[in-house]
């Protein structure tokens, strides 16, 4: 089950967060914990960006392709298709999956995190101090091992065209 934090951190993350990534980021720890997976992953991530997030689900393609990448999402929420229920993500990277009260980041898998930390990296690099959802959409499509990756594959979105396409238009915004 995802820590709590403190009330003050909380309120500077969420000042960190545009109201969509907020959104979607407490849809994805309740989809988790509804779904009585371990910790929180990169589908449920994007699962409730696409959601959330107006922008995000409008950079994934025409509507087909949104249906695609939404109905593989669906399908594992509901136990079909992906199997990864109740399992901890772990990508091939070297980021091992850590299991255990003591973990920091305790609720979230390595690749979750390591994607909000690339939305960070991502704002502050655009010299933002609010964290878009399309910087998560970027950080989940850029790694080709976690599950978020894995889902716009199956549903024929190429991860690092997408992440490249919208590094290409925050650039010009």
């Amino acid at each position: 089950m995802p820590r709590v934090l403190p009330a003050e951190r909380r309120a500077e993350l969420e000042e960190a967060l545009t109201a969509e990534l907020v959104t979607a980021v407490a849809g994805a720890r309740r989809r988790a914990l509804r779904d009585g997976d371990r910790q929180v992953d990169t589908a449920h991530l994007l699962h409730s960006l696409v959601e959330a997030d107006p922008g995000a689900a409008a950079a994934l393609g025409d509507g087909r392709q949104l249906a695609r990448v939404l109905g593989y999402l669906v399908q594992r929420s509901i136990g079909y298709g992906l199997r990864w229920q109740r399992s901890v993500e772990d990508t091939g990277s070297a980021l091992p999956a850590v299991r255990g009260a003591g973990n920091a980041a305790s609720g979230w898998s390595p690749a979750a995190t390591a994607a909000l930390a690339g939305a960070f990296e991502r704002a502050a690099l655009r010299g933002d101090r609010r964290v878009r959802g399309l910087d998560l959409l970027a950080a989940l499509a850029a790694d080709p091992d976690n599950r978020a990756a894995e889902v716009l594959r199956r549903a024929g979105v190429d991860g690092p065209a997408l992440a490249a396409r919208i590094e290409q238009s925050s650039q010009q915004v």
